[in-house]
């Protein structure tokens, strides 16, 4: 097997793959109330294409594959499509991140499937923070998810962006959670990936959640980290689940990232804040072979910034919404 690999040595072992840009929710760090230009149905990947370049990439050495949207659950046929890329990618994890909202109809088809975990976004326990936070009254379908995946064999994280004076005041709840449940709380600093072009409205960082968590919890402990983790890892004595601090915007972890994005209309990007390096559907639609993808994938990889404070300085355009790249 042959690997793929940057000029400061990082391997390219994770693929994140957007299958559609639409989603369900309108949630106010990602979108605004109406919403963005959706991708039309011709200009998104194919399923047959996102296989097609998902088998290659294992092939050379991704070992991780997660599913991502928008909201994955939205496009039709997701399943069947996740059962031939189970099958085409021996080898490889499979993991989805999903609002919940749609889970509860696939649940068994899910276990079935034998998916290694779920991410589960999840920034509120309250009903009206959810709403505020959504623009959806979708609180209770997604609780009821939360609920049936803990009851599952599916490992069930929960991905949280914290906004000052919306929900941090229920980082300890969610803390909480971890006490009796097999669960890894994850706290992601908010980006401005908001489709409006602007900073975002409500940040608050990586020492500040983690002190609102040290006030209640003083015995956290952290925990020893993999080689390409994104966040921290913590524990409360005694606690089942984990807590997880994720640097997104402040950008501490990019020294260890391992990550490749492909988006709903085809663009790879080696980072989360670069443009897109180039848009691989339209050289598969123009009959690329597969050597020749891989080297394209591999040369991108190899100019990869060195984190994301150089991507963003390299950067074009205005920053987009996080449907647009998967997260």
């Amino acid at each position: 097997m042959k690997h793929l690999f940057d000029k400061y040595g990082r391997r390219a072992s994770y693929l994140r793959i957007a299958v559609t840009d639409r989603c369900n929710l309108r949630c106010t760090y990602c979108m605004p109330e109406e919403g963005i230009d959706f991708i039309g149905r011709k200009e998104l990947m194919t399923y047959e294409e996102i296989l097609r370049f998902a088998h290659l990439m294992v092939v050379n050495g991704v070992d991780k594959l997660r599913i991502t949207g928008g909201e994955p659950f939205v496009r039709k046929d997701l399943v069947r499509f996740l059962f031939e890329l189970k099958k085409i990618t021996k080898g490889a994890s499979l993991h989805i991140t999903s609002n919940g909202t749609l889970l509860d109809r696939h649940m068994d088809q899910l276990v079935k499937l034998g998916l290694d975990s779920i991410n589960l976004s999840l920034d509120t326990l309250d009903h009206q923070t959810f709403h505020q936070m959504t623009r959806r009254d979708s609180f209770d379908t997604v609780w009821s998810s939360y609920k049936a995946l803990l009851n599952s064999p599916i490992k069930v994280k929960v991905n949280v962006v914290v906004q000052s004076r919306i929900n941090s005041a229920e980082i300890p709840d969610f803390v909480q959670l971890t006490k009796t449940q097999d669960v890894s709380v994850r706290f992601i600093e908010e980006m401005p990936f908001n489709g409006s072009g602007k900073e975002q409205t409500g940040f608050i960082g990586f020492d500040s959640i983690f002190q609102k968590i040290y006030s209640v919890y003083p015995k956290i402990k952290q925990l020893p980290s993999t080689s390409s983790a994104s966040g921290i890892e913590f524990q409360i004595p005694g606690f089942i689940g984990r807590i997880g601090i994720i640097p997104a915007w402040t950008r501490t972890m990019c020294g260890s990232c391992n990550r490749l994005r492909l988006t709903p209309l085809g663009r790879i990007k080696t980072c989360l804040y670069d443009d897109g390096v180039f848009n691989v559907k339209d050289f598969m639609r123009a009959g690329m072979d597969d050597q020749q993808l891989v080297s394209l994938v591999a040369e991108a990889i190899s100019h990869k910034a060195k984190n994301g404070f150089e991507a963003q300085a390299n950067k074009l355009l205005q920053f987009e919404s996080m449907a647009t790249i998967g997260g």
